[in-house]
Formats: structure tokens, sequence, C-alpha cells
């Protein structure tokens, strides 16, 4: 959606396809399905001006385009290995369809080597509807983008893979681009394989970090140092930098879990060990357990019948996704021992009703939350969370204790309010 939109910003001419008509017919009124800042107005107003459509007939627009984006999404099996079935059923579509020169990018987050399987599946339909000499070209452009801030890393980005194995590939990708230029950012071109390569690896590196660093803040609690300092120290480092060192309760959202898993299934498949990246996946699980264990310690494991405010749904702040949310695992957890739990988002209530349906309350705002519980738990650090009436909370709270799970408050703050508090590595 994000992808589309933008290139439509910057003049493209861009058809949607979706399978799912409630959500197309939404769009075309100005709906959008997921929340995202910035993203509604650019939608509205490329659609306005007919440069962006929408439909669920790929084979009606197929033949009108250039070029074909697979964005669909590649979740987690029960193996942990990328669910390839919807990008399979659009590369079917395509070949079964295909009439003129084609380029099909790969967007999804993929195995290494499925664009080739795509060109493999194209060819064997064309080959089957007496169309084989057809010229078709593949390439992969992995997304990067981060959820919270897709409009603004698409329009200024860090950079874009690309991966081709044609020169008109590479001269369609490269005046597709070519707008973004004037922001003088990087397009950095490479071979197919290496591009659907770097972005497992990219995503790796980013959980790698953060699982490292919810590792030492456990270490700081245990020996009495002060995670914050550490992580200033280390920071602080060009070698190393400040940025995902920022300890909590685990990483969560659509990529993050996926990918790891995925590329440690990638490497099993030709006999290599991930052997950091299992322990990456597995130092993520424990931490998403954190919150709940400090919870339980508190009250020495006397909970149940108690009352808890949860502050945040989502994975992380400005968006609406709780998929793998560590405040889904806390709170499922929090309903295994009976406790009640009162809970708020910005953003995320519908979808997380969606999974938690009504075993929990759903709070009009931080207030209502807290009101009369024995704990306030922060799994996700949404600025409106930052700075509270620590007076009303006071008042309104039957037990003053605060477990933050991305260190957003001071200590010697909530102590001087009264308040007991509980952080990461703190």
């Amino acid at each position: 959606m994000v992808s589309g939109a933008c290139f439509a910003e910057m003049g493209v001419n861009v058809t949607c396809v979706d399978i799912d008509e409630a959500k197309i017919e939404g769009l075309k009124q100005g709906v959008i399905p997921i929340y995202e800042p910035g993203l509604k107005s650019i939608v509205i107003r490329n659609y306005d001006a007919g440069r962006l459509q929408f439909t669920t007939d790929l084979p009606s627009v197929l033949n009108d385009m250039e070029m074909v984006f697979i964005a669909v999404g590649t979740p987690s099996d029960e193996s942990g290995n990328a669910e390839m079935k919807y990008v399979w059923e659009v590369t079917d579509t395509i070949g079964n369809h295909i009439e003129k020169p084609l380029l099909i990018v790969t967007k999804s987050t993929v195995p290494v080597g499925t664009s080739h399987q795509i060109k493999e599946r194209v060819q064997q339909r064309l080959d089957q509807r007496g169309l084989g000499s057809l010229q078709f070209d593949v390439a992969s452009n992995p997304e990067f983008l981060k959820e919270g801030a897709a409009v603004d890393d698409f329009m200024s980005p860090d950079r874009v893979v690309v991966g081709v194995e044609s020169e008109r590939a590479r001269e369609l990708m490269t005046r597709l681009y070519r707008p973004f230029l004037l922001n003088n950012f990087r397009v950095i071109f490479m071979d197919i394989l290496s591009a659907e390569m770097t972005k497992y690896a990219s995503n790796a590196m980013l959980a790698t970090r953060i699982s490292f660093m919810n590792d030492i803040a456990n270490l700081c609690e245990r020996v009495g140092a002060d995670v914050n300092m550490v992580r200033r120290g280390i920071g602080s480092d060009s070698r190393i930098g400040k940025n995902f060192l920022y300890p909590g309760c685990g990483y969560g959202g659509s990529c993050f879990p996926k990918d790891v898993k995925a590329i440690i299934k990638v490497a099993e498949k030709v006999g290599y060990e991930m052997r950091v990246l299992k322990a990456v996946e597995q130092v993520n699980e424990n931490q998403k357990r954190v919150l709940f264990q400090k919870f339980m310690t508190f009250f020495n494991g006397d909970v149940a019948g108690k009352s808890v405010a949860v502050w945040g749904l989502s994975f992380k702040p400005e968006t609406d996704d709780v998929r793998d949310a560590p405040a889904l695992q806390l709170i499922r957890s929090l309903l295994e021992v009976k406790v009640n739990v009162r809970a708020y988002d910005p953003a995320a209530m519908d979808e997380a009703r969606k999974q938690l349906h009504d075993t929990i309350y759903y709070a009009k705002d931080i207030y209502d939350a807290a009101n009369n519980a024995d704990a306030l738990i922060v799994p996700t650090e949404w600025k409106e969370f930052r700075l509270p009436n620590w007076e009303i909370l006071k008042k309104i709270m039957r037990t003053h204790v605060i477990i933050d799970g991305r260190n957003i408050y001071n200590k010697e703050d909530l102590t001087a309010y009264g308040f007991e508090y509980r952080g990461i590595g703190l």
C-alpha cells in the first residue's frame, strides 16, 4: 500500500490489486486498512488525481502494465518456513494471463532463489500456452520500510536495493526510481540472489542487536549495573552506534520474528546451522516473558483476581500491527493466572480485539485503563504514555507499581511520587 501510493505520488500510474473486495472498495472510499501516519492523504490525493487505482481483477489490468510488484504476505508456517502460497498464486495468475513483455518484481520477503523460481513457473505456463518465446524479466526489490514511519522511509530511504539479471530490468528499475535520485540517496544494484539475502540479513542483524541488548540488560539487573548507562557507553563507539540498542520486552511485528525463523530454515536446507540467530530467537522468546515475571515476583505469585492496566497493544508505536506483539503474550499470561486486564492503545484496539476478543476490558484512555489497577505495565512506548499525570494515577490506582517494558520513565521521579518502579536492566 505504501509503495503503491508513494510511487503514484511521484507521478507513476499505479494499480493496486487485492483479492479482498471489501478492502478494495474501502480504499476507493478513502478507507485505509492499516494505521500508518501520512498514508491516507497520499492515497486520497493520488486516487482523486487518477494516478492510483484499485481492483480485485489482476488479469484485467496486467497487460496494461510495464512492471508488476509481488507484495503479498509471506508469514511463517508451522515449521518456521516462509509460507509461499500467496506468492505462487500471483505468479501463476501472471503466467496464465501475460501477453506482452513484463518485468515481475518481488517485493515480498522471500527465501533466496524465489525470483528464479518465479521465472521458471511463469515460463512453464507460457510454454503451455504456446507463448514460450514471449520476453519477460524478473527482479528483486526488497522492502525495508519501518512500520510507523513507512511513508517517510519510502520517500527518503537510506538505500534502495535492486536485484536484476538483465539490462532491460535494470533500465526499468532505474527509470522508476529516478525521481527519488533528486534526494541523493543510493540505489544499490546487485544480482537477484544477493538482493534476496540482503533483506533477510538486514532484519536478522537488527534482531540480533535487540536480543543482544536485552541479554545485557538482564545481566545488568543481576550485577547491579544500569543498562541505560551501558547503552550510552557502547553506543558512543562509532563502530557500534546507538540504533537498535534499546533494552525492552522483546521484538515483535510482521518482519523480525518470521524473517529470523525463515533464514534459519533457509540455512538448514543447505546443510548450515545459523547458531547466532537461533540464540537471538531464543533470547527474544524469553524476553517476552520478562514483564509477566516481574509482575509475578512483585506480588509473590499471589495475583488471582488482581487488576492490571496494560498501556500499549501494538508491537511498536505508530502502528496498529499486533502480530507477535509482546503485549499480547503478556495479556494471555495474565489471563491464565486469573488476572483482570484493562488495556488501552491509541491505534491497535480493533486489531487486538480480533485476537483477544472480549477476554479483557478495552479502556477509553490511559486513566480509564489504570482505574483501580493493582499494577500498570507498559509494553509499548507510545508518545502519549510518556508524561501522564502521576498525581491522578496515584489517586486512581489501587497498588502503586509501574512495570516499564521500554524504560521510558525515570525511576527517581516515580519513587518521589510514591510508586514502585520496575524497568528493564535497571
